[in-house]
């Protein structure tokens, strides 16, 4: 896989079913190693080691209904009171981060209400602070650490 723009983590790997698989912290279980999978992996070590968010509060890869229609999103960040702290959208690193995917991260942010949006490819990494009475967002340089 490539050198994606986050810190060196280290991560448990193994070869099954002639696939290399990478060791989910979240789902506690090796999943295939695609190159959006190499992406999400990063971004919840980067959640959980720089940001400082509990394992607890992150969750992958989980089933949502937008417009009637069955979607999947790639991490996402709970406050502990249940509601969503951060919406993450990842893409392989060879996909451009465009308008496209700032709209498909904001349908899905219509149904889950995140204070945060985060778009990355593991190159180049977006950060936003939504403000739901104007319905727009602000790009900020970095998402916020965690705090109690």
């Amino acid at each position: 896989m490539v050198p994606l723009n986050f810190p060196e983590y280290n991560f448990r790997f193994k070869n099954s079913e002639n696939n290399v698989r990478i060791f989910d912290r979240i789902r506690k279980k090796f999943v295939v190693l695609q190159p959006e999978e190499w992406v999400r992996q990063h971004v919840v070590n980067f959640l959980t080691f720089e940001k400082n968010y509990p394992l607890s509060l992150v969750n992958v890869e989980k089933q949502l209904v937008v417009n009637n229609i069955k979607k999947r999103y790639d991490v996402v960040v709970f406050n502990s009171d249940g509601s969503i702290r951060i919406l993450v959208e990842c893409k392989a690193p060879e996909i451009t981060i465009d308008q496209t995917t700032f709209d498909q991260i904001a349908r899905y942010n219509l149904e889950l209400k995140a204070d945060y949006l985060m778009v990355t490819n593991g190159l180049d990494h977006f950060y936003c602070r939504m403000d739901f009475e104007s319905e727009k967002y602000t790009f900020l340089r970095n998402i916020p650490d965690f705090s109690r």
